[in-house]
């Protein structure tokens, strides 16, 4: 099992370390041939259009897609962001492999930031645990809407989707590799297995 971390922009050294934890081989990607002989690719938190950008000028728009026909993606924050085929604007580059709508900044700015509890039943049924998972929100995106295959694997209190599953593809509003909790990233290997 080798697990890919998108490592243009943002956090994902993060990422890595939490892969790392679990037992997992980890590779940089920055290359189109950085995605060989890999069983998946977390796209981390961080700045969304700067990301696309960059995949756009490393040539990796493409063999993202391709990668992503087959093989599992996790995108987080931003990540979610780039995954997604509606942001409602146009002048964004994205990857358009999930079938959600996002809403970037829908928390307001980083002083808004904040953290909660969130019960997510696929990932305790995975995981055979229990208790909540505690989310960090920074400058997170929301999911406005899920279509297709895609389903809701969680929302806050007041409804707004903050993870959302399509397939062997996963997207997070939050920062799971900001915590010490490691069962978003187990989860995620396993769709990758």
């Amino acid at each position: 099992m080798k697990i890919g971390v998108l490592a243009l922009q943002g956090d994902f050294a993060e990422h890595i370390s939490m892969l790392k934890k679990i037992g997992v081989d980890t590779a940089e990607v920055r290359l189109p041939k950085h995605l060989d002989g890999l069983n998946g690719l977390i796209i981390p938190g961080g700045e969304s259009t700067t990301i696309g950008k960059l995949a756009v000028a490393y040539d990796l728009m493409e063999p993202l897609k391709r990668f992503g026909k087959d093989h599992a993606i996790w995108g987080t924050c931003a990540g979610a962001i780039f995954l997604s085929k509606d942001i409602s604007r146009s002048d964004q580059p994205l990857l358009a492999l999930m079938d959600i709508k996002v809403q970037r900044n829908a928390f307001g700015r980083q002083v808004d930031s904040f953290e909660t509890d969130l019960d997510i039943d696929e990932l305790m049924k995975a995981t055979g645990t229990e208790h909540p998972y505690h989310a960090v929100f920074i400058r997170a995106p929301i999911i406005e809407s899920v279509h297709g295959n895609a389903k809701i694997l969680s929302a806050l209190d007041d409804g707004r989707i903050v993870a959302a599953q399509e397939g062997h593809l996963l997207a997070t509003s939050f920062h799971p590799e900001l915590t010490s909790d490691t069962r978003f990233h187990e989860y995620f290997v396993s769709l990758a297995s």
